[in-house]
């Protein structure tokens, strides 16, 4: 699933570059696609990172409770995505952004052939297992790949990676979400991007509580 969203993102950002598409809206609060690269080139990199820093000890988090942490920003408090923003604009150029991208996600996959399913690394500060880090770079780049899409007639993530994104955002919220929720309907709305109806509110009873599940 890595390989598939990896290869994805990197065939729509280079058809972004040659539209000249890399200042259009994303689905990413106050981000544009430049931004949004940026931010993807720097996961891609954490990915190497994490799999070239082994850690003893049994795991803390997993593909599930590692998103647990990363709650998104209250509303009016942009400060982050302003700081972000400020950076990616006078980083690189896009085009040399599209180029680091592909260079880096496919030396990421690259490592994670190297390395077994069942050994721990650590990343951010925690250790997890590294098929369950592989889950969090898929369920990362799925999300931000719909943010990119949002308001662009572009192809949205594959089927099965959408799947992955689903499964974890059902660990998040201890149980299954709405039959009526398409997969990336159910990434969208767990995830704040597209608020809750009452008729969601309805379905999901007291769990409705923990919404958005991730930022």
């Amino acid at each position: 699933m890595l390989r598939t969203v990896y290869a994805d993102l990197s065939e729509l950002f280079q058809a972004l570059a040659t539209d000249g598409e890399e200042w259009a809206p994303t689905g990413c609060r106050g981000w544009a696609v430049h931004d949004l690269a940026f931010h993807l080139l720097g996961d891609a990199r954490r990915a190497l990172v994490g799999l070239a820093t082994p850690a003893p000890g049994p795991a803390d988090r997993d593909a599930v409770t590692y998103w647990r942490a990363w709650e998104p920003p209250e509303p009016g408090n942009d400060e982050a995505l302003r700081r972000s923003r400020a950076v990616a604009s006078t980083a690189v150029a896009f085009a040399d952004l599209v180029e680091d991208y592909a260079e880096t996600t496919a030396a990421v996959l690259v490592a994670a052939g190297r390395v077994p399913a069942g050994e721990r690394v650590r990343t951010q500060g925690w250790v997890l297992e590294v098929d369950q880090l592989l889950s969090t770079l898929v369920v990362e780049a799925a999300v931000h790949h719909l943010d990119l899409v949002a308001h662009l007639d572009r192809p949205g993530p594959a089927a099965d990676v959408l799947a992955e994104v689903r499964r974890v955002l059902e660990g998040l919220a201890g149980g299954p979400l709405s039959a009526r929720w398409d997969d990336a309907t159910a990434a969208r709305r767990s995830t704040g991007r597209e608020p809750l109806s009452d008729e969601d509110r309805a379905e999901l009873g007291v769990r409705a509580e923990a919404f958005p599940l991730f930022g």
